[in-house]
């Protein structure tokens, strides 16, 4: 009897009602899971850019800071599905994820040349292969943390006078700073590819506009080093009165041992090694093994320092693998050979080292 009154009206009414609150408890679910997600998000990029960064900033183990740099990048960006992307912090991790591929970039490099100074052609051959493809790698990583760094400021570098950006504190000048730099770096490392990674070269005379935006003498000669690359890239971007740029790079590393922070004795260095001046290179290593006894780094960039003083290794090692086969001695760091005045060459006992 009962069941004679449960019409195929009703029955369609009480499912449209189940559907319908089905709908609604999906809609429910959804609301209550993205501002959870949005809320994450924001609390790991306000966290990422006021604690974590100025932490590794003050580090010195490089290793460790461009593994952070891989491993959290992915994470904090996958939440720019539900968030607004942190490009400042995100500029800083993409550039020191780049440097993690360098530094495998630049041991497929000695490799090469340890195999092409013994005229191992077939191992010279694979290790360059290898060294460009890792360098497209770090090409794109640190073109993307340059793309970052613009963003962040809301600052078009392809634009024609384009006004400098808002630069509130001195994070946000070393993030811009930083972009720039990478943004220069990649088209040398694009470059090193053989064009692998198609970073636009239109990007270096942006950087030389740009880099006036920022105060040289507090950033350690930074800033006008970064010029005096770009004009020695392209001389036609170097203003008329402008004084030759390897004067201007010695007058940045003095700054920048003066400051605290030698990154713009690294760029000469790289600048001397890419357009092949050994006289410049042996100049500056020699003047930052000198630095040491009297070098006061700046304790919140620790971090940046150690990266260059890296980068003067390699070009050193660079240099002696392409002459000697091997990498800089250590007790001949600073000099582009093993003599010295009144000294005689050492002889190394190859007994020793079985």
């Amino acid at each position: 009897m009962t069941s004679s009154l449960v019409t195929p009206k009703a029955t369609l009414g009480g499912f449209k009602s189940k559907l319908l609150a089905l709908a609604a408890l999906v809609l429910l679910a959804g609301c209550s899971a993205n501002p959870i997600y949005t809320t994450t998000g924001i609390v790991l990029s306000n966290y990422s850019e006021g604690e974590a960064t100025p932490y590794v900033m003050q580090t010195s183990d490089t290793r460790m800071a461009c593994s952070l740099g891989e491993g959290l990048d992915p994470l904090l960006y996958s939440f720019s599905r539900v968030t607004s992307a942190p490009d400042s912090t995100g500029s800083m991790l993409m550039l020191l994820a780049a440097n993690c591929a360098e530094y495998d970039a630049w041991e497929e490099e000695l490799r090469y040349l340890r195999a092409d100074y013994q005229g191992n052609v077939s191992a010279a051959k694979d290790a360059r292969e290898s060294m460009k493809r890792l360098n497209a790698q770090v090409a794109q990583r640190r073109y993307q943390s340059f793309q970052r760094a613009m963003n962040a400021y809301d600052y078009d570098p392809s634009a024609e006078n384009a006004d400098c950006p808002f630069l509130f504190e001195d994070q946000d000048e070393l993030t811009f700073m930083l972009g720039l730099l990478t943004g220069m770096q990649s088209i040398v490392n694009d470059a090193n590819s053989g064009a692998m990674a198609g970073v636009p070269r239109n990007i270096a005379p942006q950087a030389e506009r740009a880099a006036q935006c920022l105060d040289n003498e507090k950033w350690g000669g930074l800033p006008n080093a970064i010029r005096s690359l770009v004009w020695l890239l392209i001389p036609d971007t170097q203003p008329s009165l402008a004084p030759d740029p390897w004067r201007v790079f010695k007058d940045s590393s003095r700054l920048g041992i003066e400051s605290g922070l030698r990154a713009s004795m690294a760029l000469e260095a790289v600048a001397a090694e890419t357009f092949g001046r050994p006289d410049v290179l042996e100049d500056v290593l020699k003047r930052y093994v000198e630095s040491e006894d009297r070098f006061e780094v700046r304790e919140e960039y620790r971090l940046v320092d150690k990266i260059a003083g890296e980068v003067m290794v390699f070009t050193s090692d660079k240099y002696w693998t392409a002459n000697y086969g091997y990498r800089t001695p250590q007790r001949f760091f600073g000099q582009l050979s093993e003599e010295r005045p009144g000294e005689e060459t050492e002889v190394m006992d190859l007994d020793s080292l079985l």
